[in-house]
């Protein structure tokens, strides 16, 4: 299989032309340096001119060129521009293909004004291979859209140094990807060089010179991919400012620390487009279970006076709904009072806490139960919802495959597990044993795959064996090959990332028969599969991954045998299995949209209307501006469709549900556009 790229979305065009817009003016240069000899082992280069971007253009003349852009999409205007400090961030939601947005605007930046030189700054291992396979797989497209332009692209490697030299001295576009540790720790004390990355230290074969020093002569265009994983310490804002950057563009949908915002194209935006997959939840939550009292011990504080307890329980809220939530209780603490007057905990009075590591407890006066770590009392069965939830991710993915198969499409599911063991453990002597999620999976999966209503799926299969050839589990192996929990980040998750970033393809394939993919922290950020068909929670606690990282992973539509993308929600519905209720789920999903993107549902901000566009008397087109945006949101603010904060009242509700809308007069042209703008205020905040 070869994926196909689609060089006509509008969408992406308008994201790779706002940030081309933004150097209107400036003219192909480039500015030339001197290159000391290269010193290696297999050949003497003699020195030679390094090659870098120039740019003529200065503050005032960019930050026209941003306000415009900022207009034309809708986004507030930035006031001022620092010379030299060119920052601009471009907000895609996950599955919008940022990543070939950005390595076409790099040739673009080329095509338009002779930039050649850029840096690729990734927080993972992950993310790293995941750009360096977008590199590969979009080669032949890119020769296509630019007539064979020449361009190399490497991932930094320290013990590959020449590669450094030659991205310096090449006349040629050149594209580093490098993951921030490779240069995050550098050390201005001599005695302590030693301790810094190799790209921060004098080396031989470049006579003396640090390859950090070759790299800023370059002043690169430094991209880089999920910022929020980045650039937030001031460590490695540091490191990012010692590449000299000529320009920083920062790619997420999620942007912790704002900068001159340049492109908007959020989760509303996206699911409205039909640009991602449409989610449903199907939520597992016991009814009726706060009958009993449930007690869980988080953990035990005796760092300073008194000594604290975190609890959870189920608690009443002001409107007497029970929801299961932490509370700090210290000892004589009654957990009827911190349940908020619920019988069920009548007696529970803390006696002692005790906080021994790895014996830490909590008993009561009138009790007997004494509360451990790991051990809850008046838990339902976690166990049995989690083979629940199993079983209904297989009865997903089946109803799914007998729909897309005849389609070409494969379909994939992907369960994030708490622990590895629950998976695979190893006994005495190193051999691989099935955990308890796998032995699950494989019973309701023979069980399932014998109903006639899939015998269409299964000709000429055992169906008694096939569950052990359709999954597995993608973890980091020590030099045992014992698999281990790990985070992502480290070297030893290498080995494990091949099998996911190197083949997704091959994965792709009807021919492999994998299908079903266990893993655990080390699949959130940086990989996803576009036949990602159903996603299944199986932590341990409700926290531990966030909703928008999890379902992040199945967002991207699908494709088919041919690596073409398919549209339409009829296909393209991810299924998230969820370890709560969908209330819970839904809710706890919104907050995170609200809080990380800056999606304020039921809010009408002042700069929503500026880019109307507006057809002039000579036939020319303008746009509505921020002056006229304010007065039109000061004209709802006077009608009562908002208040002062531009939360939405009922009696715009109302006016847009039977189209009696109010503008002001002079506005009155373009009334039925703004409503369009308005269509998501019907959401309460």
């Amino acid at each position: 299989m070869k994926l196909q790229f689609d060089k006509n979305l509008e969408y992406q065009h308008q994201a790779i032309a706002s940030i081309v817009d933004l150097f209107r003016g400036q003219t192909p240069m480039q500015t030339n340096f001197t290159v000391a000899p290269y010193n290696g082992q297999i050949g003497l280069y003699d020195s030679t001119n390094g090659i870098g971007n120039r740019l003529e253009l200065d503050e005032e003349e960019i930050l026209k060129n941003l306000q415009e852009v900022q207009l034309r999409n809708g986004l507030p205007q930035t006031k001022n521009l620092k010379a030299g400090n060119y920052d601009f961030d471009v907000e895609m939601e996950t599955g919008t293909g940022k990543t070939y947005v950005y390595l076409r605007t790099i040739l673009e930046l080329h095509k338009n004004y002779g930039f050649s030189k850029f840096i690729i700054v990734v927080p993972s291992i992950a993310i790293k291979e995941g750009v360096y396979k977008s590199l590969q797989i979009t080669k032949d497209h890119f020769n296509d859209l630019f007539d064979n332009t020449i361009y190399n692209y490497f991932v930094y490697d320290s013990s590959k140094l020449e590669q450094v030299r030659s991205f310096a001295v090449s006349d040629n576009i050149e594209i580093m990807v490098i993951n921030i540790d490779a240069f995050r720790r550098s050390f201005t004390d001599t005695t302590k060089e030693n301790k810094a990355n190799i790209i921060h230290r004098p080396n031989d074969r470049l006579n003396g010179m640090k390859p950090i020093e070759l790299i800023q002569e370059t002043r690169p265009f430094v991209i880089i991919d999920e910022p929020q994983s980045v650039d937030t310490t001031p460590k490695s804002k540091e490191a990012i400012k010692s590449l000299n950057p000529l320009c920083t563009l920062r790619y997420s949908a999620t942007h912790v620390q704002k900068h001159n915002l340049v492109y908007k194209l959020d989760a509303v935006d996206s699911y409205n487009l039909e640009l991602v997959k449409q989610i449903e939840v199907a939520g597992f939550e016991t009814k009726d279970h706060h009958n009993n009292a449930y007690l869980k011990l988080l953990s035990v504080n005796n760092k300073k006076s008194p000594i604290t307890a975190k609890i959870e329980l189920d608690v009443k809220d002001n409107k007497g709904v029970v929801k299961r939530k932490p509370v700090v209780v210290r000892q004589g603490d009654d957990l009827y009072d911190k349940s908020k007057g619920r019988d069920v905990y009548e007696g529970y009075i803390v006696n002692e806490i005790y906080c021994e590591e790895g014996n830490e407890y909590v008993d009561f006066t009138s009790k007997a139960d004494i509360l451990r770590i790991g051990k809850p009392i008046g838990d339902v069965d976690d166990l049995a919802i989690k083979e629940q939830q199993i079983r209904k991710t297989i009865e997903e993915h089946l109803n799914k495959e007998l729909v897309l198969n005849k389609q070409g499409i494969k379909v994939l599911s992907l369960f994030f597990i708490d622990r590895v063991a629950n998976y695979r453990y190893y006994d005495e002597d190193g051999n691989p044993q099935k955990g308890i999620y796998a032995e699950l999976f494989e019973k309701h999966y023979t069980d399932l795959i014998k109903k006639p209503k899939y015998n269409t799926l299964f000709k000429d299969i055992d169906l008694d064996t096939a569950a052990e050839e359709v999954h597995n589990g993608y973890f980091s192996a020590d030099r045992k090959g014992v698999l281990n929990d790990t985070s992502g980040k480290t070297l030893a998750d290498e080995d494990a990332y091949n099998l996911i970033m190197k083949d997704k393809e091959r994965l792709l394939s009807f021919d492999t028969k994998l299908r079903f993919i266990f893993s655990h922290s080390a699949l959130r950020e940086g990989w996803d599969n576009p036949n990602v068909f159903q996603i299944c929670t199986l932590n341990e606690t409700k926290s531990e991954v966030k909703k928008r990282q999890e379902i992040g992973r199945g967002l991207r539509l699908a494709v088919n045998q041919d690596g073409e993308r398919q549209h339409g929600f009829s296909i393209n519905t991810l299924t998230v299995m969820a370890n709560e209720s969908y209330e819970d789920f839904a809710e706890a999903l919104q907050k995170e949209y609200e809080t990380e993107t800056g999606i304020r549902f039921g809010i009408v901000e002042s700069h929503l209307f500026a880019n109307i566009p507006v057809k002039q008397e000579d036939g020319s087109v303008k746009y509505l501006g921020q002056q006229a945006s304010e007065a039109i949101f000061k004209g709802f603010l006077d009608n009562g469709y908002i208040d002062k904060a531009g939360k939405v009242q009922d009696k715009l509700k109302v006016a847009i549900k039977d189209n009696s809308l109010v503008v002001p007069v002079e506005y009155e042209s373009v009334k039925s556009t703004c409503q369009k703008s308005l269509w998501w205020s019907q959401y309460q905040e």
